[in-house]
């Protein structure tokens, strides 16, 4: 296919989201930035919130884990599920009984200044790194599908994507991400279904052949419960999953600024159970394509070479499947790519808006001038972070960004824990100290563990961080 029909593409996609975007920002204020002005329907949120939950590297990568992992990420879903349950039931109420506009807040309130500054810096820096991650991935693929073959280089292609992102989200803020997040949902999961539909035709299968096929492979093996020393130990899994979507949704500014717009408790709690119990079907749908995409190569003759880890649906969407199947790919990715950054770039803005300089004291037009100028700076610190992972060369971008959520999440995990289940004070500016030494013991641990006892930690490494955090401030409660 033309790069100049590709290019086309790309263009009406966001084409259709300015439109959006022109409609949702008239009139804006900045609670209507941050917090859609607490109107926001929660069925449209949990759509939207699932697309951008998913992201432009589950829409890569899952597929491509059959090979190595086969199924096994199921397990991990499963303790997403529980997750959610805690997040609505447990954080959610806290939040709205607070009536907070970045869930930081809860620390000032709780510990004191420092622990609140240092929470609010541990999300940014981990949302900065894994909103760039996951750019990463689409700004990788329309750079080889498209911008290669006009000469354009990777950088060039980085600044256009982070521009398009930034045109459709500077004005309307969340009001705006809510609703096109919505439309992006349903492009990601039309575009998934039709392929695993044309991928299964191009097979000879029927629908009943096709469930049969999967279920028989190899790869279609969920649970793992022999092998302690792996990673993919239903237990560590499990409890990763739970523990990654409490820090990483819970704990996160990006995911409960969509919860927070909700009307009330009641509809916030609806929608996080909604699209938390849909991430079941969601994540078998992209693993059973995984299975169909090999079942597919093998037959075909594809160099095993060509399609290894993040690069299996992308190498047959763009080589193998025709222009139908390269339409969907792209479509799809952007979706699921786009829902997950503009939101993210709208909660780092928040964040550092609220929780860095502070708008306390500051009028309307104060406000909405330092939240357009983080709204810029944000923009360029994600464009440079993208160049720095192409430069980095990693090839299995998910476990990249699960590995930083083990480090930096898990102060988070310790200071909100200690915070809910105890009822002591601490001496609020050692927290930064703990904060910052709790991620080194963890990787001094870990190696050690790999080194001398053949012992792999997964995403169980979240959990020790978030524990050696929470002792850490036990030994600095006051009396």
């Amino acid at each position: 296919m033309s790069p100049l029909l590709i290019l086309a593409i790309v263009l009406s996609y966001f084409g259709v989201l300015l439109v959006i975007s022109f409609f949702t920002s008239k009139n804006v204020n900045n609670e209507g930035f941050f917090l859609g002005n607490r109107k926001s329907k929660w069925y449209i949120v949990a759509i939207g919130m699932l697309g951008s939950s998913i992201s432009g590297v589950t829409f890569i990568s899952v597929p491509g884990w059959v090979q190595t992992t086969q199924m096994t990420y199921m397990q991990m879903v499963l303790g997403f599920v529980l997750g959610y349950i805690v997040v609505a039931n447990v954080l959610l109420p806290l939040y709205y009984r607070l009536n907070l506009t970045s869930i930081y807040t809860y620390l000032e309130n709780r510990f004191g200044i420092a622990s609140y500054k240092t929470g609010a810096s541990f999300f940014l820096l981990s949302r900065t790194i894994g909103s760039a991650a996951r750019l990463y991935v689409v700004a990788n693929v329309l750079q080889v599908s498209i911008f290669q073959q006009l000469n354009v280089p990777f950088w060039t292609t980085v600044i256009i994507t982070i521009m398009l992102i930034w045109l459709y989200t500077y004005k309307g803020g969340i009001k705006t991400i809510i609703w096109t997040d919505t439309l992006q949902t349903i492009f990601l999961f039309t575009a998934l279904i039709a392929t695993i539909i044309i991928v299964t035709k191009e097979l000879n299968y029927t629908f009943s052949e096709s469930v049969s096929a999967i279920t028989n492979s190899p790869m279609s093996k969920i649970f793992e419960f022999s092998d302690w020393g792996s990673s993919r130990h239903f237990v560590k899994q499990f409890i990763s999953g739970a523990l990654i979507t409490i820090v990483m949704t819970g704990l996160d500014q990006d995911m409960m600024q969509k919860n927070l717009s909700c009307k009330n408790i009641k509809e916030a709690k609806r929608n996080v159970l909604s699209y938390g119990f849909a991430f079941i079907p969601a994540n078998i749908l992209f693993l059973s394509l995984g299975v169909l995409l090999m079942i597919f190569a093998n037959q075909s003759g594809i160099n095993a070479n060509l399609i290894q880890a993040d690069n299996l649906f992308p190498y047959i969407a763009t080589h193998s499947l025709g222009s139908v199947i390269l339409i969907l790919f792209l479509i799809g990715l952007m979706a699921s790519a786009y829902s997950s950054a503009d939101s993210a770039l709208t909660a780092l803005t928040t964040s550092f808006t609220v929780d860095i300089v502070g708008i306390k004291n500051k009028s309307e037009n104060q406000v909405k001038r330092i939240r357009k100028r983080t709204h810029i700076s944000f923009s360029i610190i994600m464009a440079i972070m993208i160049i720095l992972f192409d430069i980095l060369n990693e090839k299995s971008i998910i476990d990249t960004i699960y590995a930083i959520a083990g480090y930096t999440y898990g102060p988070l995990l310790g200071l909100y824990a200690f915070g809910l289940f105890t009822k002591r004070q601490i001496y609020d500016k050692a927290t930064p100290y703990i904060a910052i030494l709790s991620p080194l013991l963890c990787f001094a641990i870990s190696y050690l563990l790999k080194t001398q006892f053949e012992y792999s930690m997964g995403y169980e490494l979240l959990l020790l961080n978030g524990l050696i955090t929470f002792v850490g401030l036990s030994f600095f409660t006051k009396k």
